[in-house]
């Protein structure tokens, strides 16, 4: 009774995260069939726990005052980029497994993705760099050092392992950057020298492929895959089993836990769960999910414009925007919208870093919403009293 007397913050982001969350269950337990057997029950109480873990942090965030994020992302961010060269350092397999997104914790054999810490934390600090340069002008030799050169780090040690999340997490940057209102000729000459440096590193890639086994073709591969699709070519395997599973749902789905296709489609408890549900629970429940998602955006967006500071406006759309792009991201891969990816639906896909990263998001959204609404509540007390 206490815990749920103590949910503070915007009630229809509690309601969504929950029922997604909780909904999440039934598709994992379901994809994870095609593990065997004596595999389905851990991997679903795997998931369980995560996702109960999950909501203990965004639980115990939202009841943290958001501005100590302020000082907490400049003691983070550099420990994350140094967990990034770390895991960019130890190469990109590990007894025959890829090691390049994860690093492993000694002694307690647990592994994570830094790249899940260093990107909500890059977005917090830039909120509060640019909150707290807002009412100066921002001149490009200061900012060069403080503001860019931890995008650039980030983005590059990211680049490597993952396409993907090293766009989106730029993308991201720049949108809270114009929103803080940079000078735009200096936005497009970064973006030119991301795009240089981008090219120069694919070329020095090409001359030496070893430096990056696989990667670059895997990358050019999904790109051209996308381009010029083919029915009959094995490299669009994965996405060709995803349509065909959406397709074989129909309306109202199959049934649940009656999917042919999560036998034969890789990730399907991950980077295309999306298209099981489709098949499972039939068009109509995948359309309330991409509503919920929607829903979870206009109450981002309702946050941020109710926040009283620009450190809230902009950590709102900070923490919040890039649950629901990967969202959508993920849900057009599974549609041949976007070339794959590999970025898992937001509260419903398997993982771990990423899950709590994503609770923790919510946390502090909710925090931030918390916070409004006091902050209104006592305007109106020192208003009351004005008359009195």
């Amino acid at each position: 009774m206490s815990f749920i007397g103590n949910l503070r913050g915007d009630k229809i982001i509690w309601i969504v995260v929950l029922s997604l969350s909780i909904f999440s269950f039934l598709p994992v337990y379901s994809a994870s069939s095609n593990f065997g057997v004596n595999l389905i029950f851990s991997s679903v109480f795997k998931h369980v726990a995560i996702i109960f873990i999950g909501v203990l942090i965004m639980y115990a965030t939202h009841l943290i005052n958001y501005k100590y994020l302020r000082g907490l992302s400049l003691i983070v961010l550099p420990l994350a980029i140094l967990l990034l060269l770390i895991t960019a350092m130890q190469g990109n397999e590990i007894d025959g497994a890829n090691a390049s997104r994860w690093i492993s914790i000694p002694l307690i054999n647990i592994s994570f993705q830094p790249s899940s810490i260093a990107s909500i934390f890059l977005l917090i600090y830039l909120s509060n760099y640019i909150s707290k340069k807002h009412e100066k002008k921002i001149e490009f030799k200061d900012s060069l050092i403080k503001l860019w050169m931890p995008i650039i780090l980030v983005v590059m040690l990211v680049l490597p392992s993952n396409f993907s999340t090293a766009f989106m997490i730029f993308t991201l940057c720049l949108i809270l950057i114009f929103i803080g209102q940079y000078p735009i000729k200096k936005i497009i000459t970064i973006i030119f020298s991301i795009i240089i440096l981008t090219t120069t590193f694919i070329g020095v890639s090409q001359k030496y492929p070893e430096m990056l086994p696989n990667r670059l073709d895997t990358w050019s591969n999904r790109i051209e895959n996308f381009i010029n699709p083919s029915i009959d070519n094995d490299s669009n395997y994965q996405i060709n089993r995803a349509k065909a599973a959406i397709a074989t749902g129909s309306l109202f789905g199959v049934g649940a836990g009656k999917s042919s296709m999560k036998y034969i489609l890789p990730q399907s408890t991950s980077d295309f769960i999306f298209s099981i549900i489709t098949e499972e629970y039939g068009l109509f429940v995948s359309i309330i999910i991409l509503l919920l998602y929607i829903i979870l955006l206009f109450r981002i967006v309702i946050i941020s414009h109710k926040s009283k500071n620009l450190f809230g406006k902009l950590l709102s759309l900070a923490v919040g925007l890039p649950i629901v792009f990967q969202a959508l991201i993920n849900m057009g891969v599974a549609v041949q919208l976007f070339p794959v990816t590999g970025q898992p639906l937001p509260l419903i896909s398997t993982g771990g870093t990423s899950i709590w990263m994503t609770f923790f998001a919510f946390g502090v959204l909710l925090s931030i919403s918390r916070n409004n609404k006091v902050m209104v509540e006592e305007t109106n007390i020192n208003e009351l009293n004005d008359e009195l």
